[in-house]
């Protein structure tokens, strides 16, 4: 896995949400709760923009069409049967880091 820098995002006590590009993949950074995320940008069922959408009870919600994901797993709630990809998020000296595996840790397991 390797650990990206989130450009220009600092971290904050206010809750947002943020669409940014880490490692070459489009992604949500959020800030719920006072807990930091990364999940995917675009929702599965109708192609919209996540970042457009809000949290509620842990989950991120489509502004389309209310479908919702966990904020941790990227899981779609019962009877969606879908889900956004959830990535590894850390701080460290003041800036956030997004991990990313690659298609070779996927494959070995690493």
């Amino acid at each position: 896995m390797k650990w990206y820098a989130v450009p220009d995002l600092k971290p904050s006590a206010e809750p947002f949400i943020k669409k940014v590009k880490v490692g070459g993949k489009s992604m949500c950074i959020v800030n719920y709760e006072g807990k930091l995320y990364a999940v995917g940008a675009t929702c599965p069922h109708a192609g919209a923009e996540l970042s457009g959408g809000w949290c509620k009870e842990g989950k991120i919600i489509c502004p389309f069409h209310r479908y919702s994901y966990d904020l941790k797993t990227g899981k779609g709630s019962p009877g969606q049967n879908d889900f956004i990809d959830s990535y590894p998020i850390e701080l460290r000296d003041g800036e956030i880091f997004v991990g990313i595996e690659s298609f070779w840790d996927k494959v070995f397991g690493q």
